[in-house]
């Protein structure tokens, strides 16, 4: 069991996206990857906090399926005592504190489950 948002489930239903059962699949398995995360509907999309802060945002503008992963609404002045280990290859940095994970659609989604599931639960404690 997850802890969905009714909100963020209503959205959804007004989203037209040529992805959408992969971004409802994504809800779902970075919910279930710590049971800390909220979501709420944030710059017009799924968003996920953990203790209050944003840390994993869709990007629905994107025709892909994409996500900002991030440490709040602003780029923090440098990385400061913050230190993210990448190895899964599913990361493109955009600065020292945000990141951007692309999938194709389900099917890749579904490729790289384990990996993005490790990566958002080590995310979200880093």
């Amino acid at each position: 069991m997850t802890n969905r948002s009714g909100k963020v489930d209503t959205f959804m239903e007004t989203v037209e996206h040529p992805h959408k059962e992969a971004v409802e699949y994504l809800r779902t398995a970075i919910l279930a990857a710590d049971p800390d995360l909220t979501e709420q509907v944030k710059w017009n999309a799924p968003s996920f906090c953990y203790d209050g802060t944003d840390r994993i945002t869709f990007q629905l503008k994107s025709p892909d399926v994409q996500l900002i992963f991030h440490r709040g609404a602003k780029v923090k002045d440098g990385t400061g005592d913050f230190s993210f280990k990448e190895d899964s290859g599913l990361m493109r940095w955009r600065s020292g504190d945000r990141a951007t994970v692309t999938f194709k659609d389900l099917a890749d989604v579904k490729a790289h489950e384990k990996a993005f599931i490790e990566l958002v639960g080590r995310w979200i404690q880093a």
